[in-house]
């Protein structure tokens, strides 16, 4: 092999893949976005690179950030390289590659947030954006209210000036905004999360209560937060996603892998401006609740129908899971006959046209989508993708009987083993709890749904409980294939 090309602006020119032609020393921030992961410079870094690369929105940088010790690792790899990162679309057909630079900097990780708090209060910077995962916005699982109680939210309305988390920084910046004459910055959340810019106004609003309540109203009335729906599958970096950079002669250290396929759609709700992400692909709309539901029901619930299972079995990726034939014909009929019933059509597709957009995308052998990933956090995942459709299907007197069985095989993994008997190392933040129950609920399978953090009031439908204790012994005794050829099987 060739001697590899360290990425950095002075060896852009070296080369052979598609890279930025604009002057990124020209470049001026207009952007915070807060957990650079590599969901985000896959997706919304990628929409503005391809506006810079039209010779616009020059004055929209991305200025990366985090709140978390783990975030550093991050910021070094990154600066490293000044901030570019190597994107590989891992189409089934074709392998191409392209080298992203609207990124031009990334916050110190330090406590107390100063100099994120310092960057968000220039009025230079217009919208503060944030990938935090679902679970990162201090809502009750049952309740969907604001978690006032949490630890890292009290420390905060304490201690204003320094906190914790990037919402009490958000809040921080914007009392100085506020008290220099500034006005807001827009607050844009591209999480999985129904409704994200409600829940992320929710979040920030209220902890600025907590200690300002004028502050608090000034922000409720001058700030906006859009909600948005983003998706495209943007696996874990590990060595073989290191090694696909070094096939194009670069060696960079942060590289992202992603699927041929991106979607961003967002309510045009932006109180200090905007770049104008229509022209290389995104959709403003005002009914991306239609869209998002689409999404969140059929792709993030469908990921926990199967990353459960998979893990049980010991299948390491999505496409390993899509190619079990069992697994398949379980994913295909929970998500005709209970998932895609609940959702309704947007423009250009039908919930039975985006099923099998789904089936293609998960089955993409390219894409190691590694099943622990996905299956990662269910206790946020479980609560906000899959339980809203079985009350949905409740309410409308519908069958949950494959729903249910998603939740038993959720359960089943959390009891920490696999069928070989091998181990399944903590992957939820509440894992030890959760391990305690799944091992109660192996002798009284009804223990499970009554964890009311999760379940609220589902462990009283007979319906749901019934084929929940129904399905949980079963894949205990019987194991999870056989279960699985039940519930597809079955005349319902």
């Amino acid at each position: 092999m060739d001697e590899l090309t360290s990425l950095s602006n002075a060896t852009l020119d070296q080369l052979n893949v598609e890279r930025p032609h604009y002057d990124r020393a020209a470049l001026q921030p207009g952007i915070v976005h807060i957990g650079v992961g590599n969901f985000h410079r896959a997706h919304q870094a990628w929409y503005l690179h391809r506006l810079m690369q039209a010779g616009k929105a020059l004055d929209w940088a991305i200025i990366g950030a985090g709140v978390r010790p783990y975030d550093a690792a991050m910021r070094d790899k990154l600066l490293a390289q000044d901030c570019l990162t190597t994107l590989i679309e891992l189409d089934p057909d074709n392998v191409s590659s392209e080298v992203v630079g609207s990124m031009i900097d990334y916050l110190p990780i330090e406590e107390g947030n100063a100099s994120l708090i310092r960057q968000m209060a220039d009025p230079a910077i217009r919208i503060v954006a944030m990938t935090v995962t679902e679970s990162g916005y201090y809502v009750d699982p049952v309740t969907k209210g604001f978690n006032a109680a949490h630890p890292d939210l009290v420390h905060d309305a304490a201690h204003p000036d320094t906190p914790r988390t990037a919402f009490g920084a958000m809040v921080a910046a914007l009392r100085q905004r506020r008290d220099a004459g500034h006005g807001p910055f827009t607050g844009l959340s591209c999480d999985n999360l129904q409704g994200n810019g409600d829940i992320l106004r929710q979040t920030v609003v209220s902890l600025a209560a907590m200690s300002d309540p004028d502050l608090a109203g000034w922000i409720d009335t001058n700030t906006t937060f859009p909600n948005s729906m983003v998706d495209c599958i943007a696996p874990a970096t590990g060595p073989k996603e290191l090694a696909l950079a070094e096939d194009f002669g670069i060696k960079d250290a942060a590289v992202v892998t992603h699927e041929a396929y991106r979607q961003w759609v967002i309510e045009d709700k932006f109180c200090a401006g905007r770049p104008d992400w229509d022209q290389v692909g995104a959709t403003f709309s005002d009914d991306v609740h239609a869209f998002e539901t689409m999404k969140i029901r059929i792709l993030n619930a469908g990921h926990q129908v199967i990353a459960n299972v998979g893990e049980v079995l010991g299948i390491e990726t999505i496409a390993g899971c899509m190619a079990h034939p069992g697994i398949l014909a379980f994913f295909g009929k929970v998500q005709r006959t209970e998932i895609a019933v609940t959702v309704d059509p947007v423009p250009g597709r039908t919930p039975a046209e985006y099923v099998d957009l789904i089936v293609k995308r998960f089955s993409n052998p390219r894409i190691v989508d590694t099943t622990r990933r996905v299956a990662f956090d269910g206790s946020a995942r479980h609560t906000g993708f899959v339980l809203p459709i079985v009350r949905d299907q409740l309410a409308a007197g519908r069958t949950v009987e494959g729903l249910a069985l998603v939740e038993a095989l959720w359960a089943r993994m959390c009891a920490g083993t696999r069928e070989d008997g091998s181990a399944i190392d903590a992957n939820d933040p509440l894992w030890d709890d959760l391990t305690s129950v799944a091992h109660a609920a192996k002798e009284r399978p009804a223990a499970w749904l009554e964890q009311s953090n999760f379940y609220g009031d589902l462990a009283n439908s007979e319906a749901f409980s019934a084929a929940f204790c129904k399905w949980l012994p079963l894949i205990w005794t019987q194991g999870c294939e056989a279960a699985l050829g039940s519930y597809v099987q079955s005349a319902k």
